[in-house]
């Protein structure tokens, strides 16, 4: 097996890529060599060419927030990018009425509900449980 030795131009270009959000894959391809070795090789500049790029953001998202300025593309890449995502806060709300209600009136009311509302669908993302080939 032959052994890569990175140049320094081939690590400015993963270090660019990785900050453009190429996949690792991609990268690989276009340096001409497997993905493993890409990891391998280029693992500081897969980190951190992704790190700088979302640091560069946040610091321009943060400029145009704080002096008023359109921010809904800088906001798309934070939650594209660098996993930011909203709160959605579901909170139960148990009625007195409900409590009262038997097994058989509980489920005629659940089977009520079920056709009113189609569909609901609640997405739960743990980031710090993903591995890194998710998170890519």
């Amino acid at each position: 097996m032959r052994r890569h030795d990175p140049t320094p131009d081939q690590r400015r270009t993963v270090k660019t890529m990785a900050g453009f959000g190429v996949p690792h894959t991609d990268i690989a391809t276009f340096l001409g060599i497997d993905a493993k070795t890409l990891r391998k090789h280029f693992r500081e500049e897969l980190d951190r060419g992704t790190t700088e790029a979302n640091a560069k953001v946040a610091q321009s998202l943060f400029q145009m927030a704080t002096q008023g300025k359109n921010v809904a593309a800088a906001i798309f890449w934070m939650k594209a990018r660098a996993g930011w995502r909203e709160k959605v806060e579901i909170k139960p709300v148990i009625d007195d009425d409900i409590s009262r209600m038997s097994d058989a009136e509980l489920h005629a009311e659940i089977r009520r509900l079920e056709r009113e509302v189609k569909t609901v669908q609640v997405v739960l993302v743990d980031e710090t449980t993903a591995s890194d080939g998710e998170r890519q």
